[in-house]
């Protein structure tokens, strides 16, 4: 059965995570999708960058939505990279597969919905997209704004809870962990209409087993192992 081949943040073993090099770079191995993570900035823009402050990734300090864009494009990824705005990615992907936008920050649900509104007038399709979230609220959210966005819900504990929220805002997919996976739940998720795609699976073991499980897609900091 074939599934989907997604770079995780791009191709985080490879490159910065969230950077344009590190999603060229999965573009270059050939990936069927790439996710990332989105917050609000200040000025209102979104940009591509998994924590909810800079510390970690850049050479700053401070929390993302409290920095308007010119300071975060300031900063500088392991020396040579800059935080990506989401129109930047978008310019490179440019419909070379699809693409998994990770609402991570609060009060991303509208300026998602607004973003893709416009590239679907562009001539983008929202089967180009998943939106998926960790957050209630975010998911709520962009179901009442849009329904036609296809929403994954994430999961790190409770495929039960995942299920659940699926139901309520009507999403496409279910994103647990990969720990939290059998056989039988997988089957009994896609009997139900719903897609798997799972993460972040990098070891060939745990790959292999995701694949006998029949997952719809597969996301790793590795793409070539997929």
């Amino acid at each position: 059965m074939s599934f989907l081949k997604i770079g995780h943040r791009g191709a985080k073993a490879h490159a910065p995570e969230n950077t344009l090099a590190s999603f060229q770079k999965a573009l270059d191995l050939g990936v069927d999708g790439i996710e990332f993570d989105v917050h609000v900035c200040a000025t209102g823009e979104l940009v591509v960058i998994h924590d909810f402050t800079i510390d970690r990734t850049t050479s700053g300090s401070g929390e993302v939505h409290k920095m308007a864009l010119a300071e975060l494009k300031a900063l500088k990824v392991e020396a040579e990279h800059t935080i990506a705005t989401l129109d930047e990615v978008m310019e490179l992907v440019d419909k070379k597969c699809m693409v998994n936008i990770e609402m991570k920050g609060r009060h991303t649900a509208k300026p998602v919905s607004d973003f893709l509104k416009n590239l679907i007038r562009k001539g983008y399709s929202y089967d180009d997209f998943i939106v998926s979230s960790f957050q209630r609220e975010e998911l709520e959210e962009i179901s009442k704004l849009n329904p036609d966005v296809q929403l994954g819900v994430l999961t790190q504990a409770s495929m039960k809870e995942a299920w659940d929220w699926a139901e309520q805002f009507n999403a496409k997919a279910i994103h647990p962990h990969f720990s939290l996976l059998t056989e039988s739940n997988v089957r009994k998720a896609q009997e139900a209409g719903y897609k798997i795609y799972t993460w972040t699976v990098n070891n060939p073991e745990d790959i292999a087993r995701m694949k006998s499980y029949g997952v719809d897609g597969i996301i790793s900091d590795y793409p070539e192992r997929l």
